[in-house]
């Protein structure tokens, strides 16, 4: 009887021991002092949401964060990519030709499979806006094949870790042609991101409200951060929590309709104030000097001077 009770006391000190770490796994890591994000992996120098944009931005170590985005396509994959369409401004056809804007609305990201995706370049034709950004060789990446190389180039290099801020691409005009429904997004989002055992450092950002209220009812413990574009210019700090139903961990807005007040107004409610998209140096110092607790920035090595 006392092997039995031995056996018994000592399965259930292990499964404790084993819940307490699997929760630790699962809580957020200690958010960077001031936290510098490379968006969509830097593309003012490299093809954006792209493995090799990763990799340089790994290479500044001084980031902190890589940003990107993410969509599904029509077999149920995650690949990286901002626009509901392929798009012309930088990316070419299977055959080596230009994607013209004619034919933009030919290629929804959604309603193609990986396979299909995979086939064009989106690193070889010059970006209209951005001119010096380097040329390459670049097809549109699966989030997870992101994740192994980031990761495997971390543990090679004994790099610190960096955060991942995935912003979930959808809207509810976009239900089910241009993105899953918010329920399905975020599982498929967390599958891959508990597969990868990155949780900790992970943040999900949206403009969606929808994508950011499931995130909190059903992952409360992944970090969240609300993008606010330019209704910024209309409503106040409290009227946008309103609309969202929470508080957020990160209040994301356009770095033009930000102020000191609502800087100083977040940090006291409890939110991380990071900032988007600054990309002179005149702008970043004015930023840093308000407050901001992060910025996020085409051109992440002026974040490193």
């Amino acid at each position: 009887m006392k092997f039995f009770l031995i056996l018994i006391i000592a399965g259930f000190t292990t499964s404790c021991s084993t819940m307490k770490g699997q929760q630790a796994r699962k809580q957020p890591a200690e958010f960077p002092a001031f936290d510098t994000e490379s968006h969509r992996g830097g593309r003012g120098v490299m093809p954006e949401n792209t493995i090799p944009a990763m990799l340089y931005s790994l290479s500044l170590h001084g980031i902190t964060t890589l940003e990107m985005d993410v969509r599904a396509t029509a077999d149920g994959k995650l690949v990286l990519g901002h626009d509901n369409y392929l798009n012309p401004w930088f990316t070419r056809k299977p055959n080596g030709d230009d994607l013209t804007k004619d034919e933009k609305d030919r290629y929804p990201v959604m309603q193609m499979t990986y396979a299909e995706l995979k086939q064009f370049d989106v690193g070889l034709k010059v970006h209209p806006l951005f001119a010096k950004q380097r040329k390459m060789e670049a097809s549109i990446p699966l989030l997870e094949d992101v994740i192994d190389s980031v990761q495997h180039v971390i543990e090679k290099e004994g790099r610190e870790q960096v955060f991942y801020n995935i912003e979930t691409k959808s809207s509810e005009a976009g239900d089910h042609k241009y993105n899953p429904v918010p329920e399905e997004f975020v599982k498929l989002l967390m599958g891959v991101v508990e597969k990868k055992g990155i949780t900790p450092y992970v943040i999900v950002q949206s403009a969606d409200v929808r994508t950011l209220r499931v995130l909190k009812d059903k992952y409360p413990h992944v970090r969240t951060s609300y993008l606010v574009g330019a209704r910024r210019k209309d409503f106040t700090v409290e009227e946008d929590l309103e609309l969202l139903g929470f508080q957020p961990d990160i209040y994301s807005p356009n770095f033009k309709y930000i102020s000191q007040e609502d800087v100083e107004k977040c940090q006291t409610m409890g939110m991380k104030v990071v900032v988007w998209t600054p990309n002179t140096k005149k702008e970043i110092e004015e930023l840093k000097a308000m407050g901001v607790d992060g910025i996020i920035t085409d051109y992440p090595e002026l974040l490193l001077d």
